[in-house]
């Protein structure tokens, strides 16, 4: 049975089912200024997941768009928070509250300027590594949540990092940042079938050069 049909869509019911919840949630800035560049990664990553899903991510709640599906017994909530990075974690501590999740099940992506572009970080937990969206989701949750970084790279000559990370993807970098989501979309699945760790040997490690 393939990814996509092991999901179907659920009502929006914090109690519903008997298996375990997962909240996915990228990172993200709201708006078409922001849509598609490189801090955006997260957001993206969701967007992939919720294609291969068919899930629409329609309803707001806390802050967030959300939807949702399930993979046997367990429930997958995708969220985009809309609060603006840096205030992340308002919205996703709400919703953990709510759904009653763990942070262990709560799974973050976002963007990486220290990584290459196409690499793919999947960990257990962490500290912020000074991304503050991250830092703002450790003020709600702690940091033992799991998270995957997917390196958009550092910009090149002169260009400061903050408008590095606004600029969109190139046509030549879009492939890899095709392959990069799709990898994300393969790891995710593994996250709530088989866990973090065999997550993080098949998954980890991987970078395409340009």
């Amino acid at each position: 049975m393939s990814f996509l049909k092991r999901f179907f869509s659920q009502p929006d019911d914090p109690d519903f089912g008997s298996g375990r919840t997962f909240l996915v949630a990228g990172l993200g800035n709201p708006g078409k200024k922001y849509a598609q560049t490189r801090h955006n990664i997260g957001f993206m990553a969701v967007d992939e997941i919720a294609r291969e899903l068919q899930i629409t991510l329609s309803r707001v709640k806390h802050k967030a768009l959300i939807g949702d599906g399930r993979q046997g017994p367990d429930r997958i909530i995708l969220i985009k928070p809309q609060t603006f990075m840096n205030l992340s974690g308002d919205s996703i501590g709400r919703l953990a509250n709510f759904y009653k999740v763990e942070p262990a099940q709560v799974l973050v992506i976002y963007d990486e300027i220290d990584l290459p572009l196409g690499t793919f970080r999947m960990r257990e937990k962490g500290g912020s590594g000074g991304h503050n969206g991250m830092k703002s989701i450790i003020n709600h949750l702690g940091q033992e949540f799991p998270r995957i970084r997917l390196g958009i790279g550092r910009p090149r000559g002169k260009m400061p990092a903050s408008a590095h990370v606004l600029q969109k993807f190139s046509s030549q970098e879009a492939p890899i940042v095709n392959d990069m989501l799709a990898r994300t979309v393969s790891a995710v699945d593994c996250f709530v079938r088989e866990g973090v760790h065999l997550a993080m040997s098949r998954f980890n490690g991987t970078v395409i050069d340009i």
